[in-house]
């Protein structure tokens, strides 16, 4: 090789070499994609991220960063979650109750930091719900009445509240508990499905947006058997239902049948139709259609007592949600014989203590649930009566009623009825 051809080769390499070096692709940061937070609560959440793109180098640190205001940096808030490619989650503590957050996922490789795209989240407000449990009173072998007192909702709507129960302390809703409605204020809690002789602890609770706060806890001892044949698996309320306008009624399965444990209180039938509203005396007594009233024409009872039908509204069919009836003569009678027999089906059907029945309420334990309450009756001639004193309920056949009377224990059936009375009702699943 000539001195020529030796420098043109030379020349040709130092070429190659800086070609290669410039032409090689440079790193540059790393992409990624920030997850979507989850798991909130008032002071923590679950997000993370993926790297899409190690940017050409070794990922050496990823995870999340936050802060209050947007497109926050490493600088603020972060997690570390190791280094390396693909996906990974980050758990976000020490947050602040009921504030805005801006989230982005990082990773860092020798050139600098990426970042994924912001996502914003609030944590949940402070629950600051304050209630107190009610002292536990009628106490037997299978039941005792409690309640609660919410002197603060924690400016939030309260959507449910009850008591909660169990034989060891600190008893949450994931044991047994009753469901009494929402809002705030003083309710009552008849505790069922109990055993003899044992002690068991209890909270009040109530439940908003943010969580369920409890009351504090009491405790009691049920007493000796009394020989009474426990009428249902422990639980008591084990669902709800809900009529075409909207109102919640608590249920109850008794021998494996879903009753309200309500009276209804619908102005509706199922199809969306209005029943007939009738306040005057001689049009309740002329009156051959479907309708309602309110004891004493007085809306405030609606909550407690529900409304009084005539038999027209009753036959109409289409009285109680959908899925569920009034109940048939067979019906009822086959719920009143699980529950024991008419001599004292009554006392265990009926609202325990004399917070709605005039006293003594003879027999009252309510160990079914059910949780009569003397509702009263509108007469044929539009007159009031018997609120305190009994309720009667409809059947699917106009010809008769039941009846529980504050007085005694027992049940009445076949008392007689005229259509144009006005009378308590209770659903029935189909």
């Amino acid at each position: 090789m000539t001195n020529g051809h030796l420098k043109i080769l030379i020349i040709l390499v130092a070429l190659f070499l800086t070609c290669n070096s410039s032409c090689k692709k440079k790193p540059f940061s790393p992409v990624l994609i920030t997850a979507d937070v989850t798991n909130i609560t008032q002071t923590s959440a679950l997000c993370g991220g993926t790297v899409t793109d190690n940017g050409g180098a070794s990922i050496v640190k990823r995870g999340v960063c936050w802060n209050t205001s947007s497109d926050p940096t490493v600088s603020h808030n972060m997690t570390f979650e190791g280094g390396g490619p693909g996906s990974f989650n980050s758990y976000l503590s020490g947050l602040v109750p009921g504030t805005l957050y801006y989230v982005r996922a990082y990773a860092t490789n020798e050139v600098g930091v990426g970042y994924g795209n912001q996502v914003i989240f609030s944590t949940l407000p402070t629950l600051s719900i304050t209630l107190t449990t009610a002292e536990v009173t009628s106490i037997s072998s299978k039941a005792a009445v409690s309640g609660g007192n919410i002197t603060r909702d924690g400016g939030e709507t309260i959507t449910e509240k009850g008591v909660c129960w169990a034989t060891t302390e600190n008893p949450t809703i994931s044991n047994f508990k009753t469901i009494d409605g929402t809002g705030s204020g003083l309710y009552n809690s008849y505790l069922t499905g109990l055993d003899p002789v044992t002690t068991y602890y209890i909270r009040a609770y109530a439940t908003n947006i943010a969580g369920t706060a409890y009351g504090n806890q009491l405790s009691f001892t049920t007493t000796v058997s009394e020989n009474k044949p426990i009428i249902f698996n422990p639980g008591l309320i084990y669902s709800t239902v809900s009529d075409i306008e909207g109102n919640i009624y608590k249920t109850i399965l008794i021998n494996t049948r879903a009753w309200m444990a309500e009276n209804l209180k619908t102005t509706k039938y199922n199809d969306g139709s209005y029943i007939s509203n009738i306040i005057d005396d001689e049009s309740w007594n002329s009156i051959a259609t479907g309708s309602y009233c309110w004891f004493n024409n007085d809306i405030s009872n609606k909550d407690t007592y529900g409304a009084l039908y005539n038999w027209y509204a009753v036959n109409s069919g289409k009285l109680c949600p959908t899925g569920w009836h009034i109940p048939s003569h067979e019906e009822w009678l086959n719920m009143i014989s699980f529950i024991g027999d008419l001599k004292v089906a009554g006392g265990r059907m009926k609202e325990v203590d004399t917070l709605h029945w005039l006293s003594p309420n003879t027999g009252a334990t309510n160990e079914s649930g059910f949780t009569a309450i003397p509702g009263g009756i509108r007469t044929v001639s539009g007159y009031f009566e018997g609120i305190g004193n009994f309720s009667r309920w409809w059947k699917s056949s106009g010809e008769n009623v039941i009846e529980i009377s504050f007085n005694s224990g027992e049940i009445k059936i076949d008392v007689g009825c005229i259509w144009r009375r006005g009378l308590s009702v209770r659903c029935l699943k189909d």
